[in-house]
């Protein structure tokens, strides 16, 4: 898999889990993760998850990523969201490195505030086009500008002392455990005697 990070800022609105996006916008052929950070306003029309519809997906300033594997022809709705899981997984690890739990629900990731209370950090979705298995995963790096309507966490809640650095080098893990894994999975498969 390729990587790329973008040093400029970025909006997500959704069009981004476009199949090819990678490819239109930057000339990466191959499968790929693409990281920044960035502001979130997903538009109506660019929301993907049906229980979705109607609210407000949006903040100020998060952590995004952006994976796109190509190789399952056709593209499997099943395996991506497997992935989705394994990604989210990596950044769970590296979150509890830097001294923040976090509570796993399906695909969010949540901050436990009290023995009742918990509060979303993350959003993510998964879907697949003929071609192509696409991922977005961000994190709240704040809480500026994040629906009312949710009870909502960011790292610079959760983790005294974060600096740039940290999220960068955080996020270069993340990537870099995924990437591993899923290099790992393959050489298993080359070395498994099956009937």
């Amino acid at each position: 898999m390729k990587y790329l990070k973008l040093e400029e800022e970025l909006l997500y609105d959704g069009s981004q889990i476009e199949p090819q996006w990678v490819f239109r916008e930057f000339g990466i052929k191959d499968s790929s993760i693409v990281r920044w950070i960035g502001p979130m306003d997903i538009h109506q029309d660019n929301i993907v998850d049906y229980e979705d519809q109607g609210k407000e997906i949006k903040g100020d300033k998060l952590l995004h990523f952006i994976i796109e594997h190509f190789d399952v022809q056709p593209a499997d709705l099943r395996l991506c969201y497997h992935r989705q899981r394994l990604f989210i997984l990596m950044v769970q690890d590296n979150l509890e490195k830097l001294g923040l739990k976090t509570q796993r629900e399906g695909d969010d990731l949540y901050h436990v505030t009290g023995s009742d209370k918990k509060a979303k950090l993350s959003v993510s979705i998964a879907t697949c086009s003929n071609n192509s298995m696409k991922i977005h995963f961000a994190m709240n790096i704040s809480s500026e500008g994040t629906p009312s309507d949710v009870e909502i966490t960011s790292l610079i809640d959760c983790i005294r002392d974060l600096t740039t650095e940290k999220v960068d080098q955080m996020a270069d893990n993340i990537v870099d455990d995924y990437i591993k894994e899923l290099s790992s999975i393959e050489k298993d498969i080359t070395k498994t005697k099956v009937f």
